[in-house]
């Protein structure tokens, strides 16, 4: 009986030490900052922050006449007049900032957009890596405060490696 207790207790034991995890690290914005793809979405996005900038040049210009004419014509209006008038820049002004705001905004999503494709190819080839290298966990180093990493556990080369994307020389 005490052998039978014995050998349960050392595959239970056997069984915990095999079903370890093994957990890596990669830095995700190093790879996707020097894939080919990278230029073309940067690219892309300021050409898209310009036609956004150029409609808000328009909105600021028009708001900047109206605001120079007003002051020019400010004495030879009535109270009711400056009054209606004051009210006019006040929305005007308000348009521009929600305008702004609404234009960071969808910025933020057109960025997101175009990194969209970037990132799922980097994650396929994360998944590939994973599934080669039997890792359990993968952390992205530039989310998480580590004491300690031990750089084999580094897969960033391994995805580099798996999307063609080559490690820029140090220029001393």
């Amino acid at each position: 009986m005490k052998l039978k207790i014995t050998l349960l207790f050392i595959a239970f034991i056997s069984n915990i030490a095999i079903s370890q995890t093994k957990t890596g690290t990669i830095d995700n914005d190093y790879i996707i900052n020097l894939m080919p793809e990278a230029q073309t979405v940067i690219k892309m996005a300021q050409a898209y922050g310009k036609k956004l900038d150029s409609s808000f040049s328009i909105k600021m210009k028009d708001y900047q006449d109206k605001v120079a004419d007003f002051k020019k014509k400010e004495k030879e209006m009535g109270e009711l007049m400056k009054k209606t008038l004051i009210k006019e820049l006040g929305a005007l002004e308000q348009d521009i900032q929600k305008y702004q705001k609404n234009g960071n905004q969808l910025m933020q999503l057109k960025q997101s957009e175009l990194m969209r494709p970037l990132y799922k190819k980097l994650n396929i080839a994360i998944n590939e890596i994973v599934k080669e290298n039997g890792f359990t966990h993968i952390l992205d180093k530039n989310g998480n405060q580590f004491a300690y990493i031990d750089e084999k556990y580094d897969i960033t080369k391994l995805v580099m490696a798996k999307l063609g994307v080559k490690v820029p020389e140090i220029k001393n």
